[in-house]
């Protein structure tokens, strides 16, 4: 299933999780095979109007919320195995 990860792209704290995000995925072959749909929410204001969801980044996976907010490296790890879990 596809991660979507609802972003701003002035927000620190994307840049952070972008950068983890990739950070991650270039150690571990299995983090690099998970689909990530990065959705600027100015952009897809519609799609992202969808979701509930307050700060971003904030992750989805299908219909559940997995992160909101401030990221740290383990809950963007924590993101990424239960992608691949799903």
């Amino acid at each position: 299933m596809k991660l979507r990860l609802f972003y701003l792209p002035n927000c620190p704290h994307c840049k952070r999780a972008i950068a983890m995000l990739e950070e991650l995925q270039a150690s571990n072959p299995a983090y690099a095979a998970v689909e990530i749909e990065k959705i600027n929410e100015r952009v897809q204001s519609s799609l992202a109007n969808q979701y509930d969801y307050y700060l971003v980044p904030t992750f989805y996976l299908g219909e559940k919320k997995l992160f909101e907010g401030v990221p740290t490296r383990e809950a963007i790890e924590d993101v990424l195995k239960k992608a691949i879990e799903a």
